[in-house]
């Protein structure tokens, strides 16, 4: 098997031209440095250099193990870094920012899986209603963080060196009371259906919900009750009590403790997009491991998990 630092010493050699020039390179001396380079000839059982005057050149035999070599080397630095990485998984603490929705129903299975695997980081969950997660991770205040975007919306661009990458979307839906004639029938209801319906207004001054609002006041809802509060248990508990319809996240529906009915809307333009918040390369080995788990669990950009979707209208 051959020396990693010899196969090193004969990668120097091949870019510098020279034993010298190599030797300075490495930080041996040229003598030392020839040593290693006999006993990596003895070891391949040819000769792998021609020296002359200007300095030496690879034979055949050491242009193929040269450029071996290099792949090699590539890979002991990969795994280096791998292990470096993994190493910070031995302890340490995780911090995660998550909005309600994800931390209830999504987060705390990934978690436990990270827990299991991990059990020595410390973990830390913090609630960030959005944006404020992406803000949250671009000053370091958490690791890496769930947020969401809605459509009809105008999203800007994360800080420099944040990344936010979309996990799965969902469809907004219409709720009502049970018995509601709007929850009459199977299809999509046109969202021009709305207007003049005593509408929940799901916290319109709320970034993420803007765009949304003014949505739904162009079709002609007309807001009944005014939420300042972005949480949906509250909305949907109003919805449930008969003073107003709302429009929610499907997950939102279909986990909602207060009995609802439920409606596709149409067009199906409203949407709502769950994405991580990361670092990317400059994400700690432990953010790197939860970042993967979301993505298995997840995919990119895909639909809600289907134990929260709700059948097709």
């Amino acid at each position: 098997m051959y020396d990693p630092t010899r196969l090193a010493a004969l990668v120097a050699v091949a870019e510098a031209g020279s034993i010298t020039r190599a030797a300075a390179r490495l930080g041996y001396t040229a003598p030392a440095l020839s040593q290693q380079l006999a006993k990596l000839e003895r070891e391949a059982g040819a000769a792998l250099l021609v020296r002359h005057h200007r300095g030496a050149r690879l034979t055949a035999a050491g242009e193929l193990l040269a450029g071996r070599a290099r792949r090699v080397l590539d890979e002991l630095d990969q795994a280096r870094h791998e292990l470096a990485r993994l190493a910070g998984l031995s302890g340490g603490r995780l911090r995660v920012g998550t909005f309600t929705t994800a931390g209830i129903h999504l987060l705390p299975p990934v978690l436990s899986a990270f827990r299991r695997a991990h059990p020595e980081v410390e973990l830390a969950v913090a609630d960030y209603e959005p944006p404020g997660g992406v803000a949250a991770v671009a000053a370091g205040d958490v690791d890496l963080a769930l947020t969401h975007a809605y459509e009809p919306a105008t999203a800007g661009s994360p800080p420099v060196g944040v990344l936010v990458e979309p996990l799965l979307v969902e469809e907004l839906v219409l709720v009502t009371s049970v018995g509601h004639r709007l929850a009459e029938g199977t299809g999509r209801l046109a969202v021009s259906e709305l207007a003049g319906r005593p509408l929940i207004s799901s916290a319109p001054t709320h970034p993420p919900r803007r765009g949304v609002e003014k949505a739904l006041a162009d079709a002609g809802a007309t807001p009944a009750v005014v939420c300042e509060s972005p949480g949906y248990a509250l909305v949907c508990a109003l919805v449930s009590a008969g003073l107003g319809v709302a429009v929610v996240p499907e997950m939102v529906a279909s986990m909602a403790a207060a009995p609802l009915s439920v409606r596709r809307l149409e067009p199906a333009s409203f949407r709502r997009t769950i994405s991580v918040v990361h670092r990317g390369e400059r994400s700690t080995a432990a953010a790197a491991t939860l970042l993967a788990l979301l993505r298995g669990g997840f995919g990119r950009g895909g639909t809600a998990p289907a134990a929260n979707r709700l059948p097709a209208g």
